[in-house]
């Protein structure tokens, strides 16, 4: 029966024939072109002089390429915790008893990741002005004009005031992808180990977290893939401002490539871009598969 209802492969390939071709021609094709000129040293006109891996010797020797990565590396730290962890929470606060509306809650949650990070930028750009923001607003208006700043042009605490919209825009998303494997768990483990007498803090952390442990691995690649490659929300923000102390990876690559018309060098820090991203999600993704084997096995 199912044989018979099964199309054959040449309908299969005539369906993925064009989906296939477009990823193709949306990831592989532009990543092998700048692999190309980046073996150049190129200013965006017809002239390319081929110069090797000179520019690769420049990208390692960068202070400003590797300062930008530690900026995407806290950025994933914080959106690790401050997006996932409190998707997590909310997820189980929303799933308690006492909570109405659920529905409701989900959607309202959601909507900030439909919205433009471009968007975003600019909202929050705005909550953080000096003059007429919402945070400064508040602190004068509870008496502590002493801590009004200027939070989009103070080095100590920008990646701080960058990493808040990135963190608020994207809970929701990852509350949706928690609320899913959640919904997948038979409720009749959650009746039994309440009967036992654990509480909400032991059911979240021996129950529910090893159950849907592995969607949590595929919260945790996204988070890092997503904000290794970050660029709209601080484009529109600080610009990488104040001087470099809010820059980032991909922001530092666009400046190369079109305010300094440095395409062949730009094109090298998207292949550095690529190269340090597979090796931390590797990374990340080794580290919690062995955290997950050696609980299996405990």
């Amino acid at each position: 029966m199912l044989n018979a209802i099964r199309p054959k492969n040449r309908v299969i390939f005539g369906y993925l024939f064009f989906p296939i071709l477009l990823y193709i021609f949306s990831v592989f094709v532009p990543l092998a072109a700048a692999a190309y000129y980046s073996l150049f040293e190129w200013k965006g006109g017809p002239k390319k002089t081929f110069i090797g891996i000179d520019n690769y010797l420049t990208l390692i020797k960068d202070s400003i390429f590797w300062q930008s990565f530690g900026h995407n590396v806290f950025l994933v730290a914080a959106c690790v915790v401050g997006q996932i962890g409190l998707a997590f929470v909310i997820v189980l606060v929303i799933n308690s008893r006492l909570v109405k509306c659920k529905g409701l809650h989900q959607t309202l949650s959601f909507f900030p990741s439909t919205i433009s990070a471009v968007y975003i930028g600019f909202i929050w750009m705005m909550v953080f002005d000096y003059k007429r923001g919402l945070i400064n607003w508040f602190l004068t208006f509870i008496g502590k004009e002493s801590a009004v700043k200027v939070w989009l042009n103070e080095p100590q605490t920008i990646m701080i005031v960058v990493a808040i919209p990135l963190i608020w825009q994207y809970i929701g998303y990852y509350m949706v992808i928690i609320l899913s494997a959640i919904s997948s768990v038979d409720k009749e483990i959650f009746e039994v180990s309440e009967i036992d007498g654990a509480n909400a803090i032991q059911r979240a952390i021996h129950i529910v977290f090893p159950l849907i442990k592995r969607t949590l691995l595929v919260c945790v690649t996204l988070c890092v893939a997503g904000n290794m490659k970050v660029f709209d929300h601080i484009y529109a923000m600080t610009l990488g401002g104040p001087g470099n102390e809010s820059n980032v990876m991909a922001l530092y690559s666009y400046q190369m490539s079109f305010q300094r018309s440095n395409m062949g060098y730009g094109s090298t820090i998207s292949i550095g871009i690529f190269i340090t991203s597979l090796l931390l999600i590797g990374g990340v993704q080794l580290l919690v598969k062995a955290y997950t084997k050696e609980s299996e096995d405990y």
